[in-house]
């Protein structure tokens, strides 16, 4: 089994929204419906200047939204283990939306919950998630976690983000 992640590294963004467009291609997502992509694309400022930042679901290793959620809609893919879901038995009870840290899972006009699932069904027939293919500068990667770190811990999102969340415990 892979551990499969999809990782932005900072320094390659441009924000030019590619990535989002081909979320919305790929899960047939309607601006006018009022719904939004599930990957979305933000310019950052920082002391140093701007960063851009492509954000999805991070597929946490130890994802608190599969622990979150009562119904047990939200799990681990076994052969990539992304983070995906089957909302037939969701609720609608929010807990999944109030344990991501990253505040990820998002409702539909059913109040059944949505997110990004990494593109599993494509992964799992050998292609690469939707924003991962369209990236003009490859600032988004499919990286196996358990590889040799591809992307310098500086530069990449999840490694950044991980560190801030060490700090506030």
């Amino acid at each position: 089994m892979s551990r499969l992640a999809i990782d932005l590294d900072m320094s390659k963004c441009v924000s030019c929204g590619a990535c989002a467009i081909a979320c919305m291609d790929q899960n047939d997502i309607e601006l006018d419906a009022g719904k939004g992509p599930f990957r979305c694309v933000f310019d950052m400022e920082e002391r140093e200047g701007f960063s851009h930042l492509s954000l999805a679901c991070m597929h946490c290793v130890d994802a608190p939204c599969i622990v979150g959620c009562p119904s047990a809609c939200i799990h681990k893919d076994p052969e990539t283990n992304l983070t995906v879901f089957d909302t037939t038995n969701c609720i609608g009870c929010h807990s999944c939306a109030m344990a991501c840290p990253y505040g990820v899972p998002s409702f539909g006009p059913d109040g059944k919950m949505v997110k990004c699932d990494g593109c599993y069904v494509r992964v799992h027939h050998g292609l690469l998630p939707a924003c991962v293919k369209v990236c003009p500068t490859k600032a988004l990667r499919l990286i196996d976690l358990d590889a040799p770190a591809e992307i310098p811990p500086e530069h990449s999102l999840r490694q950044r983000s991980l560190a801030l969340l060490e700090r506030q415990v």
